[in-house]
This record gives structure tokens, C-alpha cells and sequence, in this order.
């Protein structure tokens, strides 16, 4: 899946072309996932439905992935927009991009979570939970979890 926005910036599915350098810069200092280790970022992208937006000379500059069993669930993680590139509607762009993705249609529920974007989401009709109660999560520590996870490939 490819699109074009009227500036030139370029929306590709293809996980080939992301910028592992550009996403994982970007994700190891994000509120969400400091100190993501470039395997652990190598992982979930191979393992996810990917949007990468490109400046029109190539660059990455957005970025947004969808976990997903492509028949009744997706969570979307990792959105972001590099701060140069703020304020053109790109992060719009990505998310429209990866919502309109045809492996996401037909979801009974598309899932995620942000600190600070809000109102973008509900613009696609995301809300709040009904019942959070139902909700549950088991978490660990990303500094243990990452160690693991490092040592574990080093093996």
C-alpha cells in the first residue's frame, strides 16, 4: 500500500524500506519504550503491519505499526512524527495510512494507547473504554524485560 499526500511525502506498508536507524532513534527515547533495544525495535517491526512515511528525498520521518491477527484485533503502537517534520498534517497522514491498511479492515476492535494525542485518535473514532474494569495487564520492567531479551539473542 503506497500514497502520496499534495507536499510529496510518501506513505509505504513496505517493512523493507523502514529506516531501522530513524525508528529505533526515535523509540529508544519515546515516553512509551526508553531504551528499546534495536533488536527488540527489529523484531516488532518484522512482526507488524508497518507505515513509513518518506520526505520527498527518501528520508523517514513518520512512523506507525499495527500488532494484529488480521481476522479481529489490532493495536497500534509506535506513531510518531520526527519533531523537524511536526505541524504538516504527517501525523494524520500515517495514521489514515495504517487505518486504511486492508489487512486492518473488518476488525470487531482496533486497540491503543497515548499520554498526549487524544484528539487525534478520536477523529477516527476511537473513545474511551466502556468498562475499564475489564482491562487487565501484566508488566514488567522494560530495563529487566530488555535484558533478557538481549541476552537472550546473544546466546
Amino acid at each position: 500500500m503506497r500514497r502520496e499526500n499534495p507536499a510529496g511525502f510518501v506513505a509505504d506498508d513496505d517493512a523493507g524500506r523502514v529506516d531501522l536507524d530513524v525508528v529505533h532513534g526515535y523509540l529508544r527515547t519515546a515516553y512509551w519504550s526508553p531504551g528499546v533495544p534495536r533488536e527488540v525495535v527489529a523484531r516488532a517491526i518484522a512482526n507488524s503491519i508497518v507505515v513509513g512515511v518518506y520526505a520527498p528525498d527518501g528520508a523517514q520521518v513518520a512512523f506507525a505499526r499495527a500488532v494484529t491477527d488480521r481476522a479481529t484485533f489490532a493495536w497500534i503502537a509506535d506513531v510518531f512524527v520526527l519533531p523537524s517534520h511536526q505541524g504538516q498534517g504527517l501525523g494524520r497522514f500515517v495514521v489514515s495510512t495504517l487505518l486504511d491498511h486492508p489487512e486492518l479492515q473488518g476488525l470487531r476492535r482496533t486497540m491503543l494507547a497515548t499520554a498526549d494525542a487524544h484528539g487525534l485518535y478520536r477523529s477516527y473514532g476511537f473513545e474511551g473504554l466502556a468498562d475499564p474494569s475489564r482491562f487487565l495487564v501484566a508488566q514488567r520492567a522494560a530495563a529487566d524485560l530488555y535484558a533478557e531479551t538481549v541476552g537472550n539473542n546473544q546466546a
